[in-house]
């Protein structure tokens, strides 16, 4: 199946499971950024982000024996989350690798879905030789986080819901900007956007951790240098996938980039305007429409999580919209 056919096909695995998000406008939201703001509100997707469409595509997706046995997910918590719950709902174990340092609450609630939580030391050990280990000793599957082409077709109907709300909006054109990690979720937006025609699909990060921005300009992968040191982090990874940079390489526009503090102020706009709760990874696309001026007037944009700690969340109402 090509990439359109494979995302359709999760579709219709998802439909009935998964939340169609709502596409969020305010005046007054579009009169702090100076243009139409469009936002598509996966942060009330369940689990609290876009993840679960990508976790229940690949769980689904598995012939009954092997997905009877389980399945194993290494993240910092959205994906975590998304996985844990599909394998909930199918009845299933779930095994997940996360790293010590990731939110609290997002290793709560992973565990609060069942599944086993093995935390690791991502500066001292080595999570792939953990992970590795794992799923021969117990049998697991590996749900990768983006680079994965099931998990990409259910990060794909994300597009779909996007392409079809625009029309009911009558939105003719828009510049998508998406919050990009490993390129999952832009990629599978790309793919489901590509026939309309009338969208470009740009991609977000946060400053220092821009490796998608960097490949997109240089046409090659590009790593970052550090693996935290942003409040982002939901989307920090330390490449685009071998199999996403392709898709983005082939159908996305520059790069933006945003800082931590334009992050947490698109929070407070993000709450005050729209009423809805951002993560600062989960905030970067609305940061740049809010903060960028090489932007047309109608912008749609992901707001791709939730799941953030109480202090982070006081340290974004503070920063103020």
């Amino acid at each position: 199946m090509t990439g359109l056919a494979l995302i359709e096909a999760a579709a219709a695995r998802l439909d009935g499971h998964a939340r169609v998000t709502p596409l969020l406008n305010a005046p007054l939201l579009d009169a702090v950024a100076g243009r139409r703001i469009f936002v598509k509100a996966e942060c009330l997707q369940l689990t609290g982000s876009f993840k679960f469409r990508g976790g229940w595509s690949a769980i689904s997706a598995l012939d009954d024996s092997t997905r009877a046995r389980g399945v194993m997910a290494f993240s910092s918590g959205n994906h975590a989350q998304g996985v844990a719950l599909a394998a909930r709902r199918h009845g299933i174990p779930a095994v997940i690798l996360m790293p010590s340092d990731a939110p609290k609450v997002k290793i709560a609630n992973t565990r609060a879905y069942g599944a086993e939580v093995i935390l690791y030391d991502r500066a001292t050990e080595d999570r792939d030789a953990i992970g590795a280990r794992l799923t021969q000793q117990r049998g697991l599957t590996l749900v990768k986080p983006y680079d994965d082409p099931q998990v990409i077709a259910g990060q794909g109907t994300t597009g779909l819901e996007i392409a079809s709300q625009a029309r009911e909006a009558g939105i003719t054109r828009a510049t998508v900007i998406t919050c990009c990690g490993g390129g999952g979720l832009t990629a599978g937006i790309a793919l489901a956007l590509e026939p309309a025609g009338c969208f470009d699909v740009r991609p977000a990060e946060p400053a220092g951790f821009d490796d998608v921005a960097r490949s997109l300009a240089t046409g090659q992968i590009q790593r970052n240098a550090a693996a935290t040191g942003s409040l982002c982090d939901a989307i920090l990874t330390p490449s685009p996938g071998a199999i996403t940079f392709p898709i983005l390489n082939r159908l996305c526009g520059p790069g933006l980039v945003v800082t931590d503090d334009e992050a947490l102020k698109a929070m407070a706009v993000a709450f005050a305007h729209l009423r809805i709760v951002l993560e600062p990874g989960g905030a970067v696309a609305l940061a740049a429409a809010l903060f960028r001026d090489d932007l047309p007037d109608t912008v749609i944009c992901t707001a791709s999580g939730g799941n953030v700690d109480p202090e982070t969340f006081r340290m974004a109402l503070a920063a103020g919209p």
